[in-house]
């Protein structure tokens, strides 16, 4: 497979740029989840139910254009006015409260108001003149109209409502024209706007999460991001990995040409692992298949680094993201305490990138043109009961679905040169490595 046009016409995005967009993505996630649970998002939501409902618009319309005059209380309020104003009225409490009638009616509850008829005795007394003059004044006319009248009664129920804070607070209301930014609702209104321009509210609302479910499905289950400096402080091991505790790790083959160094080649700087192969001799422990354990002399060192005593996971998504150089073959891949299944996420062989899947049947594999393995790309294994898909950045490369491995497997890193190539001093950096659990 050759990715060499499909890089150039922007089938793979780059690195740098994918980096940003899955950082830009998981933050945007991140901050949907919060806003989720935030009250402010709780809040504005209870009111856009409220705010938007046809019964808090319909009260909305009633309070903004109702006239004043078409209310209870303006009614009320005049007519309490009118009565009030009434020079009549104004005239019959005058009286009631009068000195005049006071003695009026006292006259008159005793028997010498019947002397009122009689013609001669008013006219030999003032007193009696001055009872009969009170008796036909207008003042008494307009007392004996109104008292205990409906109308004084309705008079003084109309005075006694509109005295009461009640009454008064719903005439001020009705009476203001701008009544509407008085009411509880205008100020739930007002917030619900003020939340509605909220940047975590307008950004919730016009995110689209399910843009999210692929990272909302993912677990991180391992990650190294090389912010440590010495091989003792991390996850890893040098060395191969065996089942048995009696065999020996730390060693090299006979049928290459460079002696693992016992993780004298592995460093850390700038948070970037270097897995160096260098061109210089050593002497090592070599395993040969039929001879053992022997001594060998190399011109080359490099070294072999893996997860097995910290961290062994079956399916996931495996992903690093890492370059190399030289004539060297550099790996990145998967083992178990045995020799299969071996997965490579990440193989060059010097001259291309292959990834595969060897397994005691048989051995999956593609070759990858086109691309500079010098320069960054994020490789990834998705492995599922299923099969397993290859991917570099966001293009899947291949995909298989014989001989998936249904145990769990350790993480690798190694360099080797093998005896038909010539060799050269090279190395593979590694920026991060991240698994998941799907």
């Amino acid at each position: 497979m050759n990715l060499f046009w499909k890089k150039l016409f922007g089938k793979i995005t780059p690195t740098a740029k994918l980096e940003k967009n899955e950082a830009d993505l998981v933050k945007a996630m991140h901050r949907y989840e919060e806003v989720e649970k935030s009250v402010e998002l709780a809040e504005y939501k209870k009111l856009f139910h409220i705010v938007k409902s046809a019964e808090f618009q319909k009260n909305k319309k009633i309070l903004q254009n109702r006239k004043y005059k078409d209310t209870e209380e303006f009614r009320v309020s005049k007519k309490y006015k009118k009565l009030h104003t009434s020079a009549s009225i104004q005239l019959y409490y005058k009286v009631l409260n009068s000195e005049e009638l006071k003695q009026y009616l006292d006259f008159k509850a005793t028997p010498e108001y019947e002397s009122l008829g009689d013609k001669k005795k008013l006219k030999a007394s003032e007193h009696l003149k001055k009872m009969k003059a009170f008796e036909k004044s207008n003042a008494f006319k307009v007392y004996s109209r109104f008292h205990e009248s409906y109308i004084i009664k309705d008079y003084e129920e109309i005075k006694t409502k509109v005295s009461t804070p009640e009454f008064v607070k719903a005439n001020e209301f009705w009476a203001n024209n701008n009544r509407w930014h008085s009411t509880p609702e205008f100020a739930k209104q007002e917030r619900f706007y003020e939340l509605a321009k909220n940047p975590d509210i307008e950004f919730f609302e016009n995110e689209k999460p399910e843009r999210f479910e692929k990272y909302r499905s993912m677990k991180l289950t391992f990650s190294d991001e090389f912010d440590w400096n010495t091989l003792d402080k991390s996850h890893w091991n040098f060395g191969f990995h065996y089942k048995s505790p009696d065999l020996i790790g730390d060693h090299s083959f006979a049928n290459e040409k460079q002696a693992n160094n016992s993780g004298k080649n592995i460093s850390v700087e700038d948070g970037i692992l270097k897995l160096a192969t260098k061109h210089e001799k050593a002497t090592a422990r070599a395993w040969h298949p039929r001879r053992g354990f022997m001594e060998k002399e190399y011109h080359f060192t490099s070294d072999v680094l893996q997860t097995a005593d910290t961290f062994n996971q079956k399916y996931g998504i495996i992903r690093a993201k890492l370059r190399c150089t030289g004539k060297v073959q550099h790996a990145f891949w998967l083992g178990s305490d045995g020799k299969l299944p071996h997965i490579n996420i990440f193989h060059f062989d010097g001259k291309k990138i292959s990834v595969g899947n060897a397994n005691i049947n048989l051995f999956d594999s593609v070759k990858i043109g086109g691309l500079n393995p010098s320069e960054y790309f994020i490789y990834t294994l998705i492995w599922n009961k299923k099969e397993l898909i290859w991917m570099i950045n966001d293009l899947e490369v291949y995909r298989t679905s014989s001989n998936v491995p249904n145990e769990e497997m350790f993480l690798s890193f190694n360099s080797f040169i093998s005896e038909r190539q010539r060799g050269s001093a090279g190395s593979i950096e590694v920026d991060w490595v991240r698994v998941y659990a799907n």
